[in-house]
């Protein structure tokens, strides 16, 4: 059941046009994401599906009492409450019967030492309290509570913690805990996953999945969209167009409706101009002049395509060194980590050649950026060494972008740094990383944390570095620019070390990960899912096993190798015949229907009523064959390509 619908949706800023006929629909059970560039207008569109603000033009229907829950991008808690008390005010109805049932209950009781003859009225009341408490959740809510604050990383002992006293991102999970708690039937998420570890990310994913009502929720993580949503509307260039199935899946549809859409922009391109070619040739012959004015009314009638685009406006850089660094780059050993004496992790080991790319994760407040402060030696050690190898040139991304001048502009920024280099190159490179025109006169104070994170990149991509410590490269970087910068890193000769939460992102670019937590850290080869699947083996091995896997023989081996090659080899022959076959279909259809439009154009028809109608309805029925088989060969085609992407 549709329980909101935005329809034709604009929102202007002064004379620009942010978008414009935008439709959005959710359905009571939506798993929906927003996706789109930073700066695309997602945030402004959450607020108008909220209530908050209204639309420029368009209408926002939703069902009669429909309950939303709306948190804003890093929407903090602030009372002067308990974490506990700050939860359990979301259920102030409860305690209200509570307090109605316990005073039933004295009333009960009195009337049972007098035997009045209120009793089994009083009764009959108690029941009906007492079933409406049960129905309202009333026996499980603490547990509730205890879950979503165990979820969220908050054990027992900080629940009587004043949330003023918390950190920024303890106050957004806190808030975040809260709207959960309040189980809107509509809930809307802007970029929830901020300042959330690993761990509770999984666990917000599953609490997600299986929560009852509706979410609608704009995320720049990818890792997040791929397990929690099944349908995407893509914010571009101004308009909305609708996908199912998660990131993944909307990727390879938005990639495969672009091609079909500029093939049929492409044909009736050179339709058009093959009209207007016998137009312009046979207008002033006698003989065909009937001909050219069907063919121009044709034109004029004809709905034109417009080209399909999609916004490339993107961030491309790369980064350099003069020199490779030696085969040693790093060894850490028996490191203790902290401030003013006091530890936070350690006794921390390990070490990095040249080319690895190490991604470092574990909880909030474990000391990961201060291992890379303590690495560049801006923190003393408490104990152990650190060892640097020979001819570094040492590149740092700071996510809390501390080198940054507030006061300069974004072209004094690099130009302080590199005076010998031309304004026109400094300007150029900066319209690489999108600071164009104006921008490059912007102070950096009034910059946003995305254009901050470009600007960071910008002066790295200005330096010589062969060893690269990224620490949160993505935090406001748009998906787009995430994928510029894992581009980046992939191609880079040199060696990395890099602090991430984003899995989709260490998935990319991580040869090597390590497991930090307060005592130690531990080494996996691979990505992320790599470390999840190492997880998962040895969790089953510490479980242990009854059963041992049968061993094979080298020859039946290779048999078993030889017939899977052969069965995937007919698993794609079977794919592309079914992909080639539907196009051919489409074509086929295609032709029919331009057949038909002809036909309906001809002078001899053009007051037939009677033909014109039966034309018309072939026309329709082709065009819905054309559009069934159109969306087979789209699925035939994704189908094809992730076989081969498999194989």
């Amino acid at each position: 059941m549709l329980i909101l619908q935005a329809k034709n949706v604009m929102r202007r800023f002064g004379a620009d046009i942010l978008f414009s006929k935008v439709n959005v629909q959710v359905d009571e059970h939506a798993r929906l994401a927003l996706v789109g560039r930073n700066g695309a207008g997602k945030t402004t569109l959450l607020k108008m599906i909220a209530g908050i603000t209204e639309p420029d033009e368009g209408t926002i229907s939703k069902t009669k009492g429909l309950s939303i829950g709306y948190l804003a991008q890093d929407q903090g808690l602030d009372s002067q409450n308990s974490i506990w008390a700050e939860l359990d005010s979301v259920f102030a109805p409860l305690h209200k019967l509570e307090a109605e049932i316990n005073q039933l209950e004295q009333q009960v009781a009195d009337a049972t030492t007098k035997k009045g003859p209120q009793l089994p009225e009083l009764l009959k009341t108690y029941d009906q309290l007492q079933q409406r408490y049960k129905e309202a959740g009333g026996f499980e809510y603490q547990s509730r509570m205890r879950g979503i604050l165990t979820g969220f990383g908050f054990p027992p002992e900080m629940d009587s913690l004043a949330i003023n006293s918390l950190s920024g991102g303890q106050k957004t999970k806190l808030a975040l805990a809260k709207i959960l708690l309040q189980q809107p039937q509509l809930l809307i998420l802007d970029e929830p996953t901020n300042h959330l570890d690993m761990n509770v990310l999984s666990w917000l994913e599953d609490y997600l999945k299986s929560y009852q009502g509706a979410l609608l929720v704009v995320s720049h993580d990818r890792y997040f969209l791929d397990r929690v949503v099944n349908e995407i509307d893509d914010l571009d260039n101004g308009t909305i167009r609708h996908y199912r199935g998660n990131y993944s899946a909307y990727t390879k549809q938005k990639r495969q409706w672009l091609q079909t859409a500029m093939k049929h922009y492409e044909q009736q391109q050179a339709k058009i101009a093959k009209l207007e070619d016998y137009v312009n040739r046979n207008l002033v012959r006698a003989s065909t002049t009937k001909q050219a004015q069907s063919r121009r009314r044709q034109l004029e009638k004809m709905d034109r395509l417009e080209k399909p685009t999609a916004d490339t406006s993107s961030i491309h850089f790369h980064f350099h060194a003069d020199h490779p660094s030696g085969n040693e780059v790093l060894d850490v050993d028996q490191l203790k980590i902290g401030y003013n004496e006091q530890v936070l992790a350690g006794p921390l080991s390990f070490s990095e050649r040249k080319g690895q790319r190490i991604g470092i994760f574990g909880p909030n407040g474990i000391g990961k950026s201060t291992l890379l402060k303590t690495i560049l030696h801006q923190l003393p050690p408490i104990a152990g060494t650190i060892k640097l190898g020979a001819s570094l040139q040492i590149g740092y991304y700071d996510q809390e972008q501390q080198s940054l001048h507030p006061e300069k502009t974004v072209l004094d920024e690099i130009w302080d740094e590199h005076p010998e280099i031309p304004e026109a190159e400094i300007r150029s490179l900066l319209g690489s990383f999108l600071f164009v025109g104006d921008d490059v006169f912007k102070p950096v104070h009034d910059l946003s944390g995305g254009e901050k994170a470009r600007l960071e990149l910008t002066k790295l991509s200005f330096t010589p570095i062969n060893f690269l410590l990224l620490d949160e490269p993505t935090n406001h970087l748009d998906i787009d620019s995430r994928e510029v910068l894992e581009t980046a890193i992939n191609e880079f000769d040199g060696t990395v070390l890099f602090i991430s939460h984003d899995r989709y992102f260490i998935n990319q670019v991580a040869t090597d990960v390590l497991d930090m937590s307060a005592t130690g850290m531990t080494h996996y080869e691979g990505n992320y899912d790599d470390f999840l699947a190492q997880q998962a083996k040895k969790t089953q091995e510490d479980h242990g096993s009854d059963q041992q896997p049968a061993t094979s023989s080298p020859v039946s081996g290779k048999k078993k190798a030889y017939q899977q090659s052969k069965q995937q080899q007919r698993e794609h022959r079977k794919l592309q015949r079914q992909a080639d076959g539907l196009e051919q279909q489409l074509t086929t259809l295609e032709g029919q229907q331009d057949k038909i439009k002809e036909e309906m154009a001809k002078p001899e028809h053009a007051t037939d009523i009677a033909k014109l109608t039966d034309l018309q309805k072939q026309l329709d029925e082709l065009t819905k064959q054309a559009d069934d088989v159109e969306e087979q060969w789209t699925e035939a085609a994704m189908a094809l390509e992730d076989f081969e992407d498999k194989h």
